[in-house]
């Protein structure tokens, strides 16, 4: 089948030409809140509802204070207009799962895993019962409204990781109790810098699970293997770094998804995740995949020169200084030779005994070629349909030893970033009309490499929907 075969057409027209499924990696669900609230009154009483109401309203709230009170709280520019609007049959699809199942086809999309929006402000409370109630109430409503629909679409559940207590209480939960079969944890989580109950909220670093988290992780990691599920990332970065702003939502929300994936998965390469948990497969969403490949690119690059096959030349010990004081004394100016008896004192700098130390030491990452490995076998990276640097992961010219970063179709529909939502697909094939894409490239993003991140983690992920048939075709 030649691309030349395909002009430009529907999304509903490339899918009938193609000969695979497509699979949405991360649609949105808008929910409902009156019925997520039967659930949360359910599960913690009205007292607990109504603080959850609160949490709703609190950004109308935070726009009455003052840039500096709501800089000391934490608190930034958040979201607004987030939703389809004019397009209200739009907005209706992401609320009703009946109605987006009657519209799969039109969309182009075979199979679709939807991710929840309010339920994300749930998963980053401060307050554990809160946060629990409500994380539990979200994916009761998710897990009842979904049930139906099965065969086509999937809600995640949403699985805290403030302590692994937590996450491991709720993986058991949603995949033992609910019969859910993909999960979404946070991929940080916001902690104080001092136990003062009087310091200022905006007083906090962020946990990225790695070595100075005040928690092992590795628990979770070897829960989400033994229950067959691929953990995945849709953390935000909006509220650190220099994504802080007062006034300027657009400001705070440009790279955020990508720079807070980032965080998460080079925290998993260099803590070692991936090779104690050779099984575990991760996708980080929303962030596409040029940042995966930059990532990668500059891992390879440190470990060959910060490894400890390269460190060695950097080792001050190693410096000639017979050498070195010839050089000055034949081409350094009368200023530098007047203290040529200070050369030692000159070469001090970061360079005292002592500081050696292998900064690969806990990867368990002993070539470059264990890096691709990773990226190429344990991650998986969410892409927006619109995005033209979609087509860098598949750009095995340029990424080192000839990777493949495994990007996966992700529409993102039900919020501000589609407009229309019959169009994603077609906007994810006019790369390969572009020629940046070839065919089979667009078939890993829009089938293989979804469909392997949960296959491998769970061979009987599709029985019983309608892609079922096509997965044994996944190694072709």
């Amino acid at each position: 089948m030649s691309s030349h075969s395909l002009p430009h057409a529907s999304s509903q027209e490339i899918r009938s030409r193609l000969d695979h499924p497509v699979i949405d990696a991360d649609g949105h669900i808008i929910e409902f809140l009156p019925a997520v609230r039967d659930f949360l009154v359910e599960e913690g009483g009205r007292k607990l509802a109504e603080e959850f109401d609160q949490v709703v309203e609190a950004g109308r709230r935070l726009e009455s204070l003052s840039i500096d009170e709501r800089r000391a709280m934490g608190a930034f520019k958040l979201t607004w207009w987030p939703y389809p609007a004019e397009n209200s049959l739009d907005r209706a699809t992401g609320m009703l799962p009946g109605l987006l199942y009657d519209r799969l086809d039109e969309f182009g999309i075979d199979y679709a895993v939807l991710y929840p929006t309010m339920g994300l402000t749930g998963m980053s409370l401060d307050q554990t019962d809160l946060r629990r109630a409500s994380i539990r109430a979200f994916n009761r409503c998710a897990a009842e409204m979904f049930a139906p629909y099965s065969d086509r679409l999937t809600p995640v559940a949403m699985i805290p990781m403030y302590d692994p207590g937590e996450a491991l209480d709720e993986l058991e939960y949603c995949v033992g109790e609910l019969g859910l079969k993909t999960v979404l944890l946070n991929g940080l989580v916001y902690r104080p810098l001092t136990k003062d109950p009087d310091a200022s909220r905006g007083a906090r670093w962020v946990d990225a699970f790695g070595p100075e988290s005040p928690y092992d992780y590795d628990p979770v990691w070897a829960k989400c293997v033994e229950l067959g599920v691929a953990p995945t990332f849709h953390s935000s970065a909006m509220g650190f770094g220099s994504r802080m702003s007062q006034t300027n939502y657009v400001y705070n929300h440009i790279g955020n998804f990508a720079q807070a994936g980032e965080a998460t998965c080079r925290t998993m390469v260099m803590h070692g995740v991936p090779q104690r948990f050779p099984e575990l497969r991760c996708a980080f969403l929303e962030g596409g995949v040029a940042w995966a490949a930059n990532l990668y690119s500059d891992l390879i690059g440190h470990f060959e020169k910060r490894g400890l096959g390269g460190i060695h030349t950097y080792d001050p010990d190693r410096i000639d200084r017979s050498q070195l004081r010839a050089l000055f004394e034949s081409h350094g100016s009368e200023r530098f030779k007047k203290h040529l008896d200070e050369l030692e004192e000159g070469l001090g700098h970061l360079s005292g005994p002592g500081l050696f130390q292998d900064d690969f030491a806990g990867t368990g990452i002993e070539c470059a070629e264990d890096l691709k490995t990773i990226f190429e076998r344990n991650f998986r990276f969410g892409c927006e349909a619109d995005d033209p640097m979609n087509a860098v992961g598949f750009n095995r010219d340029i990424n080192p030893l000839g990777a493949q970063m495994r990007a996966i179709f992700s529409s993102d529909i039900g919020h501000w970033d589609v407009t229309d939502m019959s169009e994603t697909v077609e906007e994810a094939w006019e790369l390969v009309e572009a020629g940046l894409l070839t065919e089979a490239d667009f078939r890993d993003f829009t089938f293989v490499n979804a469909a392997t991140m949960w296959t491998e983690s769970n061979p009987r992920f599709f029985e019983g929907t309608v892609i079922e048939s096509a997965a044994p075709a996944l190694a072709d």
